[in-house]
């Protein structure tokens, strides 16, 4: 009985469960009848939209295009307005306010080359003529403004202001100019040799200002236009005459003559030393003030602009060097004479002195004639002085004075001699330098001066014999050589000690090398013997 029934229930679960899969079914049939109404009427809905949809974008474009042509025009309005103030200060011209001049053409570029590469602007031809001309008109007044600008600050300097700048014991008297007769000393070369044994520096200069620092930014900045407009050659060529000028009259007003040998050969010997001395003190001044403030002001005002500034300064002191060179080739070149040594190794010294500062100063390739004749004047008065010192041995040994001093008293030769060789010794450090350009022998340079001075003495020796035989009585002749030998040996003898760094090199004298010495004279043997 419970299978049937079993059975039964579950025919009646099966029956359930097939009217509900048919229910399903149906719904499902039914919502897919409604879906796809709903997808016909969305695609119906589109279709219906479309229009608008098309419509809102290309408002959408429209608005963005208006709003690019807005900011494209404000930009040619602002260009438009720069260019009405430029111009505006362009008409004004430079001399009223020269940094907004300069700002105007800055400006002036700026709008011609905004209108040449914009490309959505139509019509940009006439804006750009008036740029074009207005900028032109400007760079015309620029030119013009920076030729007498410079004028106005390259006048000379006078020589007042220049000795103001000069260590005070380089200083000329007061109220009294080298053109006027004073001859300023050159240091001597035992006090240079203690200076540089001592590492002293006395001599300071003062910085010499030859264009007032607030002018120099404005001449830079008008330089820099003009080379931006192509005027580069007008620009440097302004540059170099005026300031090519301003220095040549500067050592002019300072004494400095353009002189040849005929001109030294010609002059009084008190003329000529007195010229020296004058053109030594000169070439400090020149190389030391002038030529260096020079160059630090070519250097400033072209600073960074794509102009040769080496070929620039070269041409501005070209005339001014060769005028300052000229006077020392001469006297190098004229007639030597003993009393001309001592100013050769005077010139020579200063040469020497100022010859790594002319290198510094005149660097580059475009200077090389500068450094050049420098150098060559340098070599010519060291050899010129080295001829002098063999004329003067000869001139000593030659000697064919026929004065006789009657009471075998000194001779003058032998106090003109003896005197001539104190100097020498005024000059060792100069002198030191002297045998260094011409010995090859390896000598000690300590000991050239020395036997430079035996050749002398023995020089006048030979001729003090000769002399001692125009006596007819052989006292005197005797006593005049005892004379003149004791005169020599006193007077040298002190100088050769005290003024040498190694005296033993030097010759020493002692009462018993006096005695044998007077004697071997007599005899006739040599009396000058290098004592170590």
């Amino acid at each position: 009985m419970g299978l049937p029934q079993a059975i039964e229930s579950l025919n009646e679960r099966v029956s359930f469960l097939r009217e509900s899969l048919h229910k399903s079914q149906t719904i499902k049939e039914t919502m897919v009848t409604i879906i796809g109404s709903f997808d016909h009427r969305l695609s119906s809905l589109e279709a219906a939209m479309r229009p608008t949809q098309v419509r809102t974008h290309a408002i959408r474009r429209a608005q963005e295009n208006i709003d690019k042509t807005l900011k494209s025009a404000d930009v040619i309005l602002a260009q438009f307005d720069l260019k009405r103030k430029a111009e505006a200060k362009i008409l004004r011209g430079p001399h009223e306010d020269l940094e907004s001049y300069l700002e105007a053409i800055c400006q002036l570029r700026s709008i011609v080359q905004f209108f040449s590469s914009f490309k959505g602007f139509k019509g940009p031809d006439g804006v750009l003529n008036h740029a074009n001309t207005l900028l032109s008109k400007a760079i015309v007044k620029l030119d013009d403004e920076f030729k007498q600008l410079l004028s106005t600050y390259s006048k000379p300097v006078e020589p007042d202001r220049l000795f103001d700048c000069l260590p005070s014991s380089l200083r000329p008297s007061a109220g009294l100019h080298p053109q006027q007769g004073e001859r300023v000393k050159n240091p001597s070369s035992a006090n240079n040799s203690d200076q540089e044994a001592n590492g002293l520096d006395i001599a300071i200069y003062k910085p010499l200002t030859l264009i007032p620092p607030r002018i120099l930014p404005l001449l830079h900045d008008l330089a820099q236009q003009m080379v931006q407009a192509g005027k580069q050659d007008q620009c440097l060529k302004f540059y170099c005459e005026a300031r090519s000028s301003a220095l040549e009259s500067s050592l002019r007003k300072l004494g400095v003559e353009r002189l040849n040998k005929d001109d030294v050969q010609k002059m009084p010997w008190e003329v000529l030393e007195a010229k020296i001395g004058n053109w030594i003190h000169y070439m400090r001044i020149a190389v030391k003030l002038l030529f260096s403030a020079e160059r630090k002001i070519c250097e400033q005002i072209f600073d960074d602009i794509n102009v040769k500034k080496d070929q620039c300064f070269a041409e501005v002191t070209a005339d001014s060097v060769l005028m300052l060179f000229s006077f020392g080739e001469a006297v190098a070149k004229s007639k030597r004479s003993p009393e001309k040594l001592f100013v050769l190794l005077d010139m020579y010294e200063i040469m020497r002195e100022l010859q790594s500062e002319v290198e510094l100063i005149f660097e580059g390739k475009a200077c090389f004639e500068m450094r050049d004749v420098s150098l060559n004047l340098t070599k010519r008065l060291a050899l010129t002085a080295q001829e002098t010192f063999g004329d003067f041995e000869e001139a000593v040994e030659k000697d064919a004075t026929k004065t006789t001093v009657l009471d075998g008293t000194v001779h003058p030769l032998t106090s003109y001699v003896i005197n001539y060789v104190k100097f020498l010794f005024d000059y060792q450090f100069t002198l030191k330098q002297l045998f260094q350009e011409f010995e090859t022998t390896g000598t000690d340079d300590n000991s050239q001066l020395a036997i430079v001075t035996m050749r002398i003495m023995q020089a006048l020796q030979s001729n003090l014999d000769g002399k001692s035989k125009q006596y007819r009585d052989p006292a005197l002749t005797y006593l005049f050589l005892m004379n003149n030998l004791h005169y020599m040996v006193r007077s040298v003898r002190r100088p050769l000690i005290e003024n040498g760094k190694n005296p033993q090199k030097y010759i020493r004298y002692t009462p018993e090398d006096l005695e044998r010495m007077l004697a071997e004279f007599f005899e006739g043997k040599t009396w000058i013997e290098q004592k170590r």
